[in-house]
């Protein structure tokens, strides 16, 4: 079920919110098992064939992780016992979460790598390996990372959890299941524990809405009103004639298409949330500011950011064993984030390619912390530093978005080709006409892109104005009021509009 639908937001969402408030008198285990539930259905409204292994997965992640958590508490050392062996204990409560992480590892890689891998395994011996009947279980890469967070931290930190329901919900719950953001169970447990979150709040509502609103605004208008410019571009044939100007409008415009799906369905998931008084972590904070590209990394799906360094980068030692293993753990790290977005070797190239600027950034760094060189931080730096970040991440995104090198080299070669130069001005709606067909024009389509990064770089981002709507809301009744109608309306006709299409495009993210 897709934000974007009525059946959303004029059914699911409103009899979800007003079951959880009315079934959280009763008692709070009926308005989490409320939620459990409706997460289940919004799960399985999409791919029925697929919860029985979702519960399966939360079935066995909440034993393991009990047992991982029995293991440890017999681990400490016991008065009045003199027989215990803690350090046996500890050991077999690693064990339990090797076998629980790889039982993750092999459910995800079954479904989303198998044919991947027997693909490759092809090419290269150059036989006719069989590939397997399998389809890719939507938001499996989403809930098989939270679950393995959860038994890392069951380990490492000493987390339980033994109410079923409780973990069944953090697994599964709606706004986060299908794209995220990658959630941790520290994040969540205190708040369905929280007896605050079941009573009724209008100003959480309203702000809740209000961000939901702005959400669908990004994804409706602003991503999918730039997707027709992007798509041209990438799924055509790779021997079809492409002008420069083309080629860079193509790229820009599904560097921001790509922004605004995701974020918007990320502030769709926060602003969901806020309305049944639970706060998901913000998963962007304008990454198209950046300055750098770890900076970058800061700023960019946020969650996933950090369960790549938290569980990743540091466990392999991070820079704690010199620059040269930094740069290892860096790359390995980054090509691993890659492999995770999509079964391509192109999503792997995009990742070992940011891994690459990470090195370059960090060693530059370390260079002029060397050298004693202090720099420019001058208006001209500021957008230099800005200008190379932002076409660093642009020319990675062309190979995050097509289909096969191939596709990916067309499009740069003409990028950089010897038409660049005079390209604008030679361009025209009739240039290669079987991209424009459609009605797009470069023009047209230079001016949305503009717009987009106007938004993108230089308006406040959706956390901040979320923030103050909230702040407002918990002032003044009426104020809450006027956020919550005019949101609203605003839903209501963003909904309408989009279901007027001959198309509901889904998230991007849903692919991965």
């Amino acid at each position: 079920m897709l934000f974007t639908t009525a059946a959303f937001s004029f059914l699911f969402l409103p009899l979800v919110v007003l079951g959880f408030f009315l079934l959280s008198r009763a008692g709070h285990r009926w308005g989490a098992f409320w939620l459990f539930a409706a997460s289940l259905f919004f799960y399985g409204y999409w791919m029925p064939q697929f919860t029985l292994l979702l519960l399966a997965s939360i079935v066995v992640n909440f034993f393991v992780g009990k047992n991982i958590s029995l293991a440890l508490a017999q681990s400490q050392p016991q008065a009045d016992s003199a027989s215990a062996h803690p350090d046996a204990h500890r050991k077999r409560a690693k064990a339990i979460m090797i076998v629980g992480v790889a039982f993750n590892l092999v459910l995800l890689v079954y479904f989303k790598y198998a044919n991947f891998f027997l693909d490759t395994a092809r090419q290269v011996l150059g036989s006719g390996v069989p590939l397997l009947d399998v389809t890719l279980p939507i938001g499996i890469s989403f809930y098989t990372f939270t679950q393995i967070a959860f038994l890392a931290d069951a380990y490492q930190k000493g987390v339980s959890e033994y109410k079923f329901t409780h973990y069944g919900l953090f697994v599964t719950y709606f706004p986060h299941l299908i794209a995220g953001p990658v959630l941790h169970h520290k994040q969540m447990m205190p708040q369905f524990g929280n007896a605050q979150t079941y009573r009724f709040q209008f100003d959480n509502i309203a702000a809740g809405l209000a961000i939901f609103a702005m959400g669908l605004f990004k994804k409706i208008v602003l991503a999918d009103g730039i997707s027709p410019y992007a798509d041209t571009i990438f799924n055509a044939p790779v021997d079809a004639a492409l002008g420069s100007a083309e080629a860079w409008l193509g790229a820009i415009a599904y560097t921001f298409q790509l922004y605004f799906d995701f974020s918007g369905y990320s502030d769709m998931a926060v602003g969901l949330s806020w309305m049944l008084n639970v706060k998901l972590p913000f998963n962007f904070d304008s990454p198209y500011k950046s300055l750098s590209i770890s900076d970058f990394w800061r700023r960019w799906h946020i969650t996933l950011s950090t369960f790549l360094r938290d569980y990743l980068y540091i466990p392999m030692g991070g820079n704690r064993h010199g620059p040269f293993r930094r740069y290892v753990n860096l790359a390995l790290t980054m090509l691993l984030g890659g492999l995770w977005h999509g079964a391509n070797w192109t999503f792997v190239f995009w990742g070992g390619l940011h891994g690459l600027y990470l090195g370059i950034n960090h060693a530059f760094r370390a260079a002029t912390e060397r050298f004693h060189v202090t720099l420019d931080r001058s208006r001209l730096f500021t957008v230099t530093s800005w200008a190379i970040t932002f076409l660093a991440v642009v020319i990675a995104w062309i190979f995050f978005r097509a289909t096969s090198f191939s596709g990916a080299l067309h499009v740069l070669e003409n990028m950089f080709s010897s038409e660049l130069f005079n390209a604008i001005a030679n361009a025209s709606p009739q240039t290669n006409p079987q991209f424009w067909n459609a009605g797009l024009h470069l023009p047209t389509g230079a001016l949305l892109c503009g717009i987009l990064g106007i938004v993108a770089v230089a308006m406040p981002n959706s956390n901040w104005i979320g923030e103050r709507i909230h702040e407002q809301c918990k002032r003044s009744h009426v104020r809450s009021s006027l956020a919550f109608g005019f949101s609203a309306v605003t839903m209501a006709f963003l909904v309408v509009v989009n279901e007027a299409r001959d198309t509901v495009s889904a998230f991007i993210y849903f692919n991965f």
